[in-house]
């Protein structure tokens, strides 16, 4: 799923929290990033998303959390 207007990020990390299994975020480039790891949150969502905001494709793997951040996703348009 691709990545919009994500103002709120604690929310999102919020969110990111709340999932049971990774969740990862994918630039343009190819580089991955697993939101599950705070360093991983901090480095992707304080650069990519200024950056590259619309381009990022985010994935869960586990069905539950896609649920979720889909649900979070669309709460904020």
């Amino acid at each position: 799923m691709k990545l919009r207007n994500i103002e709120d990020v604690e929310k999102f990390r919020e969110v990111i929290r709340e999932c049971n299994a990774d969740v990862l975020l994918q630039s343009p480039q190819g580089d991955v990033f697993n939101l599950k790891s705070t360093l991983s949150q901090y480095i992707a969502l304080g650069r990519l998303l200024s950056e590259q905001g619309e381009e990022l494709e985010l994935f869960a793997r586990d069905r539950e959390d896609e649920r979720r951040l889909l649900s979070f996703l669309a709460s904020i348009r």
